[in-house]
């Protein structure tokens, strides 16, 4: 007997994401976004977000549903991010899921977006080991996660305390006059910068910090006040150095915190995801720091990073497998979802 075919669906921020999931075999995953509506703001207007995730969800399902070469009536579940996220977002996708759901009578799982990111990885790279840690690393988050069973418990360990490490991307590069979202262009400027030009400070990482909670916000502030100086000098900005230097500081705080908790918690497997997760300089530390401290480190391809349905129907697929009850059909969307709840 085949295993069952999931359907699943993010739309938490600005990317309507549709994914179908068989067992730990990714069959499509079709993403609309609607970043450049957003890019005049300099930031995602949750409103336009909510208008734009209403326009491009059926065309969208229909895209995923021809890629994989399957039928809607052959779904065998439906998966949903239920939070965190944006309100007015995740309820389109909430509305649109349990619409499916009950028009084919399948099982709902509305999943935390978080346990999502970890989840993605499975298409990949087979079975999480467990425990596993997670460093997940978006424009809403900044998180440390043990992971010691996907479907039923995961655990913060730390999180941002202001700025996520995506959003100081996104505030430096408007800075430095780089387009929205920041974290490309970022890490394209920095590839001809020297990322030891400029000592912009480590947030948290004194003897008497929390040990796994990040602050970025600091940083982005020393960025600014750093180029501010520069113009009123009347001296030229050295854009490449300047983004070097903020991603390096960026990607050892990252990395550091994340070896730390590994270490602490007789952890060796550290997953690392969100869309920052794409950064090239990250991923080369984590692989650097990792392979030092004899950590495997398991990392999604760049387009499974960044928010997409796959996620949701992989933690969709982990949670059928499991036995894991579905929710209510009432379930509803929750903007600040703990990462315990790993299903609603």
């Amino acid at each position: 007997m085949s295993e069952p075919l999931v359907l699943g669906f993010e739309t938490s921020c600005d990317e309507t994401g549709v994914g179908l999931v068989r067992g730990q075999t990714l069959l499509s995953d079709a993403l609309a976004t609607s970043v450049a509506e957003h890019e005049r703001f300099g930031g995602v207007v949750p409103e336009i977000a909510s208008r734009a995730h209403l326009e491009a969800m059926v065309p969208t399902v229909h895209r995923a549903l021809a890629e994989a070469g399957v039928r809607a009536s052959d779904v065998d579940a439906v998966a949903v991010t239920a939070g965190p996220g944006l309100t007015g977002a995740l309820l389109v996708g909430l509305a649109a899921a349990k619409a499916y759901a009950l028009a084919l009578d399948t099982p709902l799982y509305g999943v935390n977006h978080l346990a999502a990111h970890v989840a993605v990885d499975e298409l990949q790279h087979g079975t999480l080991a467990e425990p596993s840690l997670a460093l997940l690393v978006s424009g809403g988050h900044s998180s440390l996660l043990l992971v010691p069973d996907l479907a039923r418990e995961v655990q913060s360990l730390g999180r941002t305390i202001d700025d996520a490490a995506g959003e100081a991307f996104d505030k430096v590069a408007r800075v430095l006059g780089l387009p929205f979202p920041g974290g490309p262009p970022i890490d394209r400027a920095a590839r001809e910068g020297d990322p030891q030009a400029i000592g912009f400070p480590r947030g948290l990482t004194g003897p008497r910090d929390a040990p796994y909670d990040f602050s970025f916000s600091g940083l982005k502030t020393a960025v600014a006040r750093w180029v501010e100086a520069r113009q009123r000098a009347g001296e030229p900005v050295p854009v490449a150095d300047v983004a070097a230097s903020f991603q390096e500081a960026v990607a050892d705080v990252l990395t550091a915190k994340a070896v730390r908790a590994c270490r602490d918690h007789g952890v060796d497997h550290l997953v690392l995801g969100g869309g920052v997760a794409a950064n090239s300089r990250l991923r080369a530390l984590a692989e650097e720091r990792c392979a030092a401290a004899g950590i495997v480190l398991r990392v999604p391809s760049p387009r499974l990073c960044t928010d997409n349905g796959a996620m949701v129907a992989a933690l969709g697929s982990r949670l059928v497998s499991s036995g894991v009850a579905p929710s209510s059909p009432d379930v509803g969307a929750d903007s600040s979802l703990p990462i315990d709840v790993v299903t609603r």
